[in-house]
Order: C-alpha cells, then sequence, then structure tokens
C-alpha cells in the first residue's frame, strides 16, 4: 500500500489531463490490497507464453466516473466471461492506459481477482478512444470487447476493426450512463511481446516519487520528465462540457511572472490534445501535455481545472511507437479532426 500514493501522483502526470480522478482509483486499490493482499508487479518474462493477459480500463467520461465509482463486482464478471470464452482463466491484469486513475485501479482490479499485474499498458499515456492503444498500432486483431457496468450488465462485443471497436464501445458505455468497465485484446504473453509498451509501471512510480521531499517539485518533476515549460500562469477560462462519453471543451492560461503576458489556450477531449499562443501551437498529439499546480507539481486533471488556479503546463515526447506513420494515423493530430501535421513537441520549442 505504500506505492499506492506514488503510483497515483505519477499516472496522474501521464493521464494529461485524463484516465479518471486518481482519488478513486488510490481509494480502490488501498482497500483491494488491505481486504486481499498485495499485487505482485510481473514482467512479460515472467509469464507463461500462453498465459491469457487482460487489458482493464473505465471508459466513458471523466466527469461522470468520478461520481459513479465502478463496482467491486465488474472485474470479476469480466473475468468470468473471459474463462467462458477462452476455456481458462486470465493470469494477469494489465492497465489498458497507465494515465489517470485507469493506471492505479487496476491495482484493484488484479488484487481482487487474485492475479498479478503487468509492468506494461497499451498507451505509455491516456488517450480518450478505444482503438488509441499500441496493440491496435501492432495490427493485432480487435475483435473481441467485454464490458460491465454497476448495474450488472456484460457485454461482449465482436467488432470487424479497431474504428468499429469504439463506435460500438462508445455506445455501450454511453447507455450505461457514461461510464463502464471495459476489457479490449485480450491477449497472451507471446502476443503481447512489441504490441505492448512495457516498463510503464515502474515509470508512474518513479515519476511520483521524483517529488517526494523536493525542495522544488516542479523542477524535480520537469527534470525526470525531460518536459519543457510552455507556460506558468492562472486559470481564468475553462469551457467543458461532457456529451457522446466524452469531456470536451478548452481551457486558458493567463501567464505570470516571466510569462506575464503570454496567453496559452488548450483543446480538450478527456485529455489535453494542442497547446496554443496566438496562433502558434505549441505542442501536440500525441506528445503528452499536462497541467500541474505550481507549488506542489500535482497534475491537475480536466474535470478538476477551475478559475483562479495557478498552474504550469508541461509537455514532453510520447513513447516512439505514436511517431510511427501507423501511431500517428492512430492518435495524431488528424485523428482527432485538427488540420495539423504533427511536429515533435522538442521541435516546437526549439523553433520557439
Amino acid at each position: 500500500m505504500s506505492d499506492i500514493p506514488a503510483l497515483a501522483r505519477g499516472c496522474a502526470v501521464l493521464g494529461t489531463g485524463g484516465g479518471g480522478d486518481v482519488r478513486t482509483g488510490s481509494l480502490a486499490a488501498v482497500r483491494a490490497i488491505r481486504e486481499h493482499g498485495a499485487v505482485e508487479l510481473v514482467g512479460l518474462g515472467d509469464l507463461p507464453e500462453d498465459a491469457l493477459v487482460v487489458p482493464l480500463s473505465g471508459i466513458g467520461a471523466p466527469t461522470v466516473s468520478h461520481e459513479m465509482i465502478h463496482s467491486v463486482d465488474e472485474p470479476g464478471r469480466i473475468a468470468d466471461e473471459i474463462e467462458r470464452l477462452f476455456g481458462r482463466p486470465p493470469s494477469a491484469v494489465m492497465s489498458s492506459e497507465i494515465g489517470g486513475s485507469n493506471g492505479v485501479a487496476p491495482v484493484a482490479w488484479a488484487a481482487g481477482l487474485g492475479l498479478p499485474l503487468l509492468d506494461a499498458d497499451g498507451m505509455g499515456r491516456a488517450f480518450p478512444e478505444v482503438q488509441m492503444v499500441s496493440m491496435y498500432v501492432a495490427g493485432l486483431p480487435a475483435d473481441l470487447v467485454i464490458m460491465s457496468d454497476v448495474a450488472g450488465n456484460v457485454v461482449t462485443i465482436r467488432p470487424v476493426d479497431g474504428l468499429w471497436s469504439e463506435r460500438l464501445a462508445r455506445a455501450v458505455c454511453v447507455a450505461a450512463g457514461s461510464s463502464a468497465l471495459m476489457a479490449d485484446y485480450v491477449l497472451t504473453a507471446a502476443q503481447a511481446r512489441g504490441a505492448v509498451i512495457e516498463g510503464t509501471v515502474t515509470r508512474a512510480l518513479e515519476i511520483g516519487r521524483a517529488t517526494e521531499g523536493a525542495r522544488d517539485p516542479l523542477g524535480a518533476l520537469q527534470a525526470r520528465l525531460g518536459a519543457a515549460r510552455l507556460i506558468t500562469g492562472k486559470l481564468t477560462d475553462v469551457e467543458r462540457r461532457t456529451t457522446g462519453g466524452f469531456v470536451r471543451g478548452t481551457a486558458t492560461i493567463e501567464g505570470t511572472g516571466d510569462d506575464r503576458g503570454r496567453t496559452l489556450t488548450m483543446e480538450l477531449q478527456n485529455e489535453n490534445l494542442v497547446a496554443r499562443e496566438q496562433g502558434r501551437t505549441l505542442a501536440m498529439v500525441p506528445d503528452l501535455i499536462t497541467v500541474v499546480d505550481t507549488e506542489t507539481a500535482g497534475a491537475v486533471q480536466t474535470e478538476s481545472l477551475r478559475y483562479g488556479q495557478r498552474v504550469t503546463v508541461l509537455a514532453w515526447p510520447c513513447d516512439p511507437l505514436w511517431r510511427t506513420p501507423r501511431g500517428l494515423e492512430t492518435a495524431g493530430p488528424r485523428a482527432f479532426g485538427y488540420d495539423l501535421d504533427y511536429v515533435p513537441v522538442e521541435e516546437l520549442m526549439a523553433h520557439g
């Protein structure tokens, strides 16, 4: 349980504003460990080749999931359905996305199921849509999605491809009140090699520990991430709406101190997608853009953005997988409807 606060801090940073509020996932993880015992963190090399790995995540609008908490029964229902379909039980739980609550809550789900947690995920951050995972980029078939909600419903979807998996899973999620638990890309350890992003639980822990006892938490976090500081200032406007199973909107930050006179605008779809200043793009997906409290360096999720908050915006490079042609097609700026050609954050800042 002593690792949970650091894990939560790291996952919040990697969430780039999304993935759900880490407080709910942290509480669930602490309770589950207290009831079921510690969770073993394992690598792919620790699992048999045919071991079934279950990527789990909450799907829906973070503003809803913060209030409509997953029940303890949903992972068990999904595990039972996997055993029914595959003829054997799952061997390990993996976070579909290491960002936000979806990076912390798998500790609770693994504890409840009595399974180890794989030190890997499918994003290296958080993304809003079902097909935006490394398994899809790697070309694995997206032919199975299993979902369960707080009412006890279990839905098994057999989509023809990753884009249909998003459309159908999102429709089920909206019908469930814009929040559900989902397993997608159930895969063997052999299939996972090269198709998942390894070591991300460990990375989240390292990020979370970087600010522990630091005299300058913001500087320590920025150094650990290798991040560029886009602006330090005050939130002056937040426009946010929940629609279609997503949180969408914009946030405006006016610079203070050395950044006085500057204004940065961020565009959101669960996560922070694009940061602009007077028409110039400073950072864009799939690179990571995170808002943190200037004093504590604690990440601020999109649903927690409030007028008057003193914040700093950090941006840093994504996993190389997302900079491949298929990665950019899947989760680059054009995948979200922006008429932008992707430029790495380090190049944008160098030319600033």
